[in-house]
Formats: structure tokens, sequence, C-alpha cells
């Protein structure tokens, strides 16, 4: 599997767990319709979850993370 195939499955599967976390354990608690639920959780899983990509460091190419919660990029 190539290193962008990774990071594409890694946004997906991270997006996913937020989207599903916010939109069913904390939005369920409130009487709006279920529109507008899945789009306040999917902008909410937008900016929360953890963005990875591939970026040549040293003319090597690596996985990188970015999140919101760490300073910086973390290398894989």
């Amino acid at each position: 599997m190539s290193l962008k195939n990774k990071a594409l499955l890694f946004n997906f599967i991270f997006f996913t767990l937020f989207f599903l976390v916010i939109r069913y354990a904390i939005l369920d608690f409130f009487t709006i319709a279920s529109l507008v639920k899945a789009i306040i959780a999917a902008v909410v899983s937008s900016i929360l979850a953890p963005k990875f990509m591939v970026t040549r460091i040293d003319q090597k190419s690596k996985l990188v993370m970015k999140w919101i919660f760490i300073k910086g990029f973390k290398s894989f």
C-alpha cells in the first residue's frame, strides 16, 4: 500500500470515528433535526480530526500527521 493510500485511509478512519462519536454520543441529547446534527458533526469532525499527508523529508517520502492538539508535525 502506498503512502498516499495510507494517508487517505487514515484521514477517512479518523474523520469517521470523530463524526460518529460527535453525532451519536454528543448531539443525541439535543432536539434538533437529523440533517442539522449531521452537518454540525461533519464540521466539528473536520476541525478536530487529525490530518495525514505525505511529504518529502531528506529525499524520502514520509507520512506526517498534523493535529490541533499537538504542536508541529508528527512523522511516521
